[in-house]
């Protein structure tokens, strides 16, 4: 099982990783939210271990960030234990939430149950269909009929996004934030460019384009 460990405290992380280990696991670990937010979207992990304080961008958007696109199970690990805590975790998409300090063979025990449960799910894949386009979430793949149209990542997720917010118009900023979010150097003219190579690869010739520019606005597919 390879799990994937994202915590601050080095210390912490460290114990945790060294105990992993132990019992077989295999473990890579991210410092801050926004380093374990690319591992997360870009690997494949078994697990993720969840700090809910990070820097630079908190557990629960980190959270919630992966759960757009994958449902790699998620344990929430975190020094505040009261009820509101445990709720934005788990609404944000986390499977659990364990309070620090904890036991070691308890955090193994939620590992484990985790693990079972992501085993026996058979989820059924989620397909978005809209204009002849159809987007596997599960394979991240996106046809027309029976053609692939192959698409880079930041080209996905921002046709992903557009996809799940339909006659909903999202600013530059908005969609720079969702797509590219951990990379604070990103201008918001990228956003332009990547639609135009959305459009390129997505359109039929003769055809309106199937996102729509907003003036002033931004852009949105339109039913």
């Amino acid at each position: 099982m390879n799990i994937l460990i994202i915590e601050d405290e080095k210390n912490m992380s460290r114990f945790i990783e060294l105990e992993l280990k132990h019992e077989g696991y295999s473990c890579q670990t991210a410092y801050d939210g926004r380093t374990g937010l690319e591992l997360a979207l870009n690997h494949d992990f078994d697990v993720i271990l969840l700090d809910l304080m990070l820097p630079s961008l908190n557990g629960i958007e980190v959270c919630r960030r992966i759960r757009a696109v994958k449902m790699t199970p998620i344990i929430m690990l975190t020094a505040r234990d009261n009820v509101l805590d445990r709720v934005s975790g788990l609404d944000s998409g986390a499977d659990d939430y364990i309070a620090k300090p904890f036991a070691i063979e308890e955090l193994l025990a939620r590992i484990r149950a985790v693990g079972r449960r992501a085993v026996r799910e058979v989820r059924t894949p989620i397909i978005l269909k809209f204009k002849g386009i159809e987007i596997d979430t599960d394979a991240r793949a996106v046809k027309r009929g029976d053609q692939t149209i192959e698409l880079t990542k930041r080209e996905y997720d921002l046709l992903l996004i557009l996809f799940q917010n339909i006659n909903r118009v999202l600013t530059r900023d908005v969609l720079l934030e969702k797509v590219w979010g951990y990379e604070s150097f990103a201008e918001t003219n990228v956003v332009d460019v990547y639609i135009r190579y959305l459009r390129n690869k997505i359109d039929n010739k003769n055809e309106e384009s199937i996102i729509q520019t907003v003036r002033g606005a931004g852009y949105m597919i339109r039913s």
